[in-house]
């Protein structure tokens, strides 16, 4: 590096730049002639140069005043270089030491960087000393301005990272807050609807309130889930199934004392939106097949989650009068107004697939293979 500058300089109003400031050096040594002739030297270089006799000296000196860099004999009376250079090292935020010593001894220069200097210099008189002391006052200043601006980048990283920490613990406060008070205005509707259902006389109308109360009540689970969980991107989709069919098999004994419901599901994780899909469609399916596959009663339906690579297989079936008895049952009803079918089928385009139907000769399966969406 050439120059002395330890920083660019600065643009002045009438847009010219500065001139560059010196470099402030503590030269500390015991040889008074020595020291003249490095001031006169490097002063002709443009640096400003503060001459100490001893260590104790120079010592006081950069505790009390501002240096950009310190030349540290190593020989001198009382305190030597290598203990003066520890208690520099010591200060707060000292200037880089470069140890000078007229003693060829590598293990003294080992010493000294040791204890902190950022360089060493020989000092022979008839030898470029000067020039060398020169480089190396230069090399150690511009040492000392990398190392800070490379803290300075990492304190700024640390703290747009605490920022940033901070942004997404908010986040997930606010969203966790949103659910649970969505989730709970779900849930006060639900109830509406069951006091509702209970309270009327008219089977059409009680259905309907009940398949109301079933679908609303999906995707309350939702975001019940959402606030009571680590997690608020995602929803436990095995875990959310479970919850649906448990008041659905709740309600089946309730009404229809024969029927069991059960669940094989692998353990997946999806996001909210698609979890509500799915779980329309069981809700969906599973009364389906309560109403229709079991005239009787009586009967098991069985649900299914697994998933496939980056794929999910969902499948409600049941042993029951099969899809043609059904269709025949659901068309002579007077209740029915198919809108369970297309339910299914929105959530379905949602989900980006269609239900399909397993060819059986008794009992009826509906399946869905969708994929599982990426989560950022």
């Amino acid at each position: 590096m050439d120059g002395s500058a330890p920083e660019p300089s600065a643009p002045l109003q009438d847009g010219t730049s500065a001139p560059p400031a010196p470099l402030r050096v503590l030269y500390v040594d015991d040889d008074p002639a020595l020291g003249r002739l490095v001031q006169r030297q490097l002063g002709r270089l443009g640096f400003e140069v503060v001459l100490a006799g001893s260590g104790e000296a120079g010592l006081a000196l950069v505790a009390a005043e501002r240096f950009d860099v310190v030349a540290l004999d190593h020989y001198m009376p009382g305190q030597d270089g290598i203990t003066t250079l520890r208690a520099i090292c010591a200060l707060d935020r000292p200037p880089p030491v470069v140890y000078v010593t007229g003693a060829q001894d590598g293990r003294l220069a080992v010493a000294a960087l040791k204890a902190g200097a950022a360089d060493y210099v020989v000092k022979e008189i008839q030898a470029d000393f000067i020039e060398l002391l020169r480089a190396a006052f230069v090399a150690a200043v511009e040492q000392v301005r990398m190392r800070r601006a490379h803290e300075a980048a990492e304190a700024e990283i640390r703290a747009a990272r605490d920022r940033f920490e901070a942004l997404a613990a908010e986040r997930a406060l606010l969203l966790r807050e949103m659910n649970h008070r969505v989730g709970n205005s779900l849930q006060i509707i639900v109830s509406l609807l069951n006091v509702q259902a209970s309270a009327t006389e008219d089977g059409r109308v009680k259905e309907a309130l009940n398949s109301a109360r079933n679908r609303v009540s999906a995707v309350a689970q939702v975001h019940r889930r959402l606030y009571t969980s680590d997690q608020i991107a995602t929803v436990a989709l095995d875990q959310y199934i479970g919850s649906l069919l448990d008041d659905l098999q709740v309600s089946a004994h309730r009404d229809l004392g024969g029927i069991t419901i059960t669940l094989d599901a692998d353990p997946i994780h999806i996001d909210p939106d698609h979890a509500v899909a799915v779980g329309i469609i069981a809700t969906e399916l599973v009364i389906n097949a309560m109403k229709y596959a079991y005239p009787g009663g009586e009967g098991a339906i069985r649900v299914a989650l697994k998933r496939q690579g980056e794929r999910i297989d969902f499948a409600v079936e049941d042993d029951g009068a099969g899809m043609a008895a059904a269709k025949a049952a659901e068309t002579g009803s007077t209740s029915s107004t198919g809108l369970g079918t297309r339910i299914v089928r929105a959530m379905s385009t949602k989900l980006g697939c269609e239900p399909t139907l397993d060819a059986r000769d008794k009992g009826t399966c509906v399946r869905l293979t969708f994929r599982l969406a990426e989560r950022s």
